[in-house]
C-alpha cells in the first residue's frame, strides 16, 4: 500500500471513530445560577436534540434554576443503555456545580428514561419532575408501525422499546415515587400518525398514555408533541410545578371550562 493509501485509510478511520463518538458521548450545556442550590436536569426526546430544550433551559434560568441540559444520543441502543448515561451525566453536572436538589424536566422518551433510572438506581437527590408528552403507558403508534419496513432504523431500539404491550419498557415500570407534574398535548401536526392514537392525542402520545399512577397534578395543553416544550402556558406552568409541587389553578381552569359541552374543544382557538 502506497504511504499516501495508508494514510487516507488512517483518516477514514479516525473520523468513523470521531464520528461515533460524537453519537455516543452526551454533552451537555450548564447555565448557572449564582447561589442557586437547586438544579434542572434536562432530557429531550427521541431523535430531538438539547436544541430542542433550550427555552424551557432558558425560562428556568431567569427563575432561578441552574440548568443542565444533556445531549444524549437516543438511537444509540435500547433503554437499559442510553437511561445511565443521560439520567447519569445530568446528575453528575448538577452536584458538580453544588446543588443539593435536582430536578428534572423531560420530553418524551426522557421521561421513561428518567422512571427507568430511578428504579434502577433510586436518585436520593431528587427533588421535583415535570414530565411533557410522556408515553409512560406506552404509545399506540409504536404498535402500529413497529413492523413497517425501516421504521426500526428511525426509532432506534429505545423507540422500539415505547409500545404498549407486556415486554415494552412503560409496562414494566411501577408507580412513581417522587413528586410528578405531567403535561399533555392535544394538538397534532401529524393527520396520519394521530389518526393511529386514540383520542385525544399530540401526534405522538395519547392523553391517556401520559398518565401514570403516583403523579401529583396533571395539565392538558394544546400543543402538539413537537412543540409542546416551547408554549408559553408549558413554560410557567413546568416553572410553577418545579417551585410549588403543582400547576396553576387558573390554567388548569380554563382546561376544564374548554371540555364542557358547547364550549370551544381543546383544539379550538378558545382554548390553550
Amino acid at each position: 500500500m502506497k504511504t499516501i493509501d495508508r494514510k487516507l485509510l488512517c483518516a477514514l478511520v479516525l473520523g468513523t471513530a470521531l464520528i461515533a463518538s460524537c453519537a455516543t458521548a452526551p454533552r451537555t450545556q450548564l447555565l448557572p445560577v449564582a447561589e442557586s442550590k437547586e438544579c434542572v436536569v434536562l432530557l429531550h426526546g427521541l431523535n430531538r436534540s438539547w436544541r430542542a430544550m433550550r427555552p424551557m433551559a432558558s425560562a428556568l434560568q431567569e427563575a432561578g434554576f441552574t440548568t443542565v441540559n444533556v445531549d444524549y444520543p437516543s438511537q444509540a441502543g435500547p433503554v437499559e443503555e442510553i437511561a445511565p448515561l443521560a439520567v447519569g451525566t445530568g446528575l453528575t453536572e448538577c452536584r458538580a456545580a453544588g446543588a443539593d436538589r435536582i430536578h428534572f424536566v423531560t420530553h418524551s422518551l426522557g421521561g421513561i428514561l428518567l422512571r427507568y433510572e430511578n428504579e434502577r438506581a433510586p436518585i436520593p437527590d431528587l427533588g421535583r419532575v415535570v414530565m411533557l408528552g410522556p408515553p409512560n403507558q406506552g404509545s399506540e403508534l409504536i404498535d402500529v408501525t413497529q413492523d413497517w419496513p425501516g421504521f426500526a432504523r428511525i426509532s432506534g431500539a429505545a423507540g422500539m422499546q415505547m409500545g404498549t404491550d407486556e415486554n415494552s419498557i412503560p409496562s414494566s415500570l411501577g408507580p412513581v415515587d417522587f413528586e410528578l407534574g405531567v403535561v399533555a398535548g392535544t394538538g397534532t401536526i401529524n393527520v396520519l400518525a394521530s389518526a393511529m392514537l386514540p383520542n385525544p392525542d399530540d401526534g405522538k402520545v395519547s392523553v391517556a398514555a401520559t398518565r401514570v399512577d403516583g403523579m401529583d397534578d396533571f395539565l392538558v395543553v394544546t400543543n402538539s408533541h413537537r412543540y409542546i416544550m416551547r408554549s408559553d402556558v408549558v413554560l410557567r406552568n413546568t416553572e410553577s410545578f418545579l417551585k410549588t409541587g403543582r400547576f396553576i389553578d387558573a390554567d388548569k381552569t380554563l382546561v376544564a371550562a374548554c371540555a364542557k359541552p358547547g364550549s370551544f374543544d381543546q383544539s379550538g382557538v378558545g382554548c390553550f
